[in-house]
């Protein structure tokens, strides 16, 4: 941090996820959407509008995300990067759980720059691929033991939607044995 403005620059190292889906684009994405909902904003305003309980809140979001996720916001980028001439297609998302969330958040605001995860569906080489930053690297850059240990949580949640997904779960996804 600096004595003059109280700013700070933190490097930190993320592991990047790029996983093989051997299904078309098309299936693949409609596959994943279908897992990871659409988070209804018209619903949460009303939660929002009417002072409902965090616990409503909570059931709410269980009751929504079958899988721990749910879409936040989407950009299929193809049709603007076609204009330059570009044929492989792309959609990026956002996707999260605000219940999830709250638990970090309430250790430092600043999770709000690494939650939702940011993911994408795109081709390449004539395949379709997943790609998606490892939670807990990127979530323990922000220096809390409690937000650290729910970024291995969500590991194991983005481990679990692998499974969904019939995606090779990479290792370091996978928690560690336990030391008997």
């Amino acid at each position: 941090m600096t004595k003059e403005t109280g700013s700070r620059a933190t490097p930190h190292r993320m592991i990047r996820l790029d996983i093989p889906t051997r299904e078309s684009y098309d299936d693949f994405r409609q596959r994943f959407e279908s897992a990871v909902p659409v988070f209804e904003r018209d619903r949460a305003a009303q939660l929002v509008e009417r002072k409902a309980s965090w616990s409503e809140v909570v059931n709410e979001a269980a009751a929504a995300a079958p899988y721990d996720f749910l879409l936040y916001w989407k950009l299929d980028l193809t049709p603007l990067m076609s204009l330059a001439g570009n044929k492989r297609r792309a959609t990026e998302y956002l996707m999260g759980n605000h219940v999830i969330a709250e638990t970090m958040y309430r250790h430092d605001p600043a999770v709000g720059l690494y939650v939702p995860l940011r993911c994408l569906i795109y081709e390449a080489d004539g395949a379709t691929r997943f790609t998606i930053d490892q939670p807990n690297t990127v979530l323990s850059s922000l220096g809390s033991v409690e937000i650290a240990q729910v970024g291995k949580d969500l590991d194991r949640k983005l481990a679990r939607l692998f499974g969904v997904l019939r995606l090779p779960v990479p290792d370091v996804l996978s928690p560690a044995p336990e030391q008997a």
